[in-house]
């Protein structure tokens, strides 16, 4: 599941391959956009949250959100693509590569600076995978933003609070910091609240070099999630606990935790 880690890891992976480049064909819905897009020279390739960002040399952005099940994938330009073309959402080549966006949830281009720019910056607060996040900043964008009674899960997801934690790291935060998912804002202090946005950055830092995704760093191979995924199976933390799951918050969204571990 694409989060702040995955966008940032492509943005890593994608910018040294695009940046300074030049854009010979571009494929998305937007007929009109994708015409403007050819022809231009790519400055910045950035992940800010869950969102990519592609800056072009004429005041132009292309902004792409995988959402649950987008994917980027990079071919050669004469190589076979891995996903039907129907599935692709955004496509950009240059004379060398192809990067295609498939599924993704949101693709537009936008004028920057244009008031469509400045409501999606206004939207989402700092990325915790910058280093120089502030967390006291974050809790009291929390405290501002959100109603008291809100799920602790929903805060998390809330990416005008801070951006970059999806639903696995919701569940992961939520047990390692040893609370349970039905717990509301106003329950818990501002020191317990920037702990939660703390350790989310770190994991999300962390797996931003690669691979599957760890939040769990026990060498005993017994598992590399705590409890997301687990529904039904023993916890890896207590001796007696039952890893439970259900859909809570405001989006229904799937939850794991330990009942016996988070209180």
């Amino acid at each position: 599941m694409p989060e702040g880690d995955t966008i940032h890891t492509i943005a890593r992976f994608i910018a040294p391959r695009l940046a300074e480049r030049t854009v010979r064909n571009v494929r998305m819905a937007d007929a009109v956009g994708a015409k403007r897009c050819k022809g231009r020279q790519v400055r910045l390739v950035e992940a800010r949250g869950k969102h990519l960002l592609i800056e072009l040399d004429n005041d132009t952005v292309l902004r792409s959100h995988l959402g649950m099940y987008g994917a980027w994938h990079h071919y050669a330009v004469d190589e076979r693509w891995r996903k039907p073309r129907w599935q692709a959402s955004l496509v950009i080549a240059t004379d060398d590569d192809v990067f295609v966006c498939f599924n993704a949830k949101e693709v537009e281009l936008l004028d920057s600076p244009s008031v469509r720019e400045r409501i999606l910056c206004t939207r989402l607060g700092p990325d915790l995978i910058h280093e120089d996040t502030d967390i006291g900043l974050v809790v009291r964008r929390a405290r501002e933003l959100v109603e008291g009674d809100t799920l602790l899960g929903d805060v998390l997801l809330d990416q005008r609070v801070a951006c970059g934690i999806g639903n696995v790291y919701k569940s992961e935060v939520l047990f390692i910091e040893g609370w349970l998912p039905h717990t509301t804002l106003e329950q818990v202090g501002d020191d317990v609240l920037g702990a939660y946005y703390a350790t989310a950055a770190d994991l999300l830092r962390l797996n931003t070099r690669g691979g599957r995704r760890v939040t769990r760093f026990e060498k005993d191979k017994a598992g590399r999630l705590w409890v997301y995924g687990r529904r039904g199976l023993p916890c890896l933390r207590c001796d007696d606990g039952q890893v439970v799951a259900a859909r809570l918050g405001k989006h229904h969204r799937g939850t794991y935790w330990c009942p016996s571990c988070q209180h």
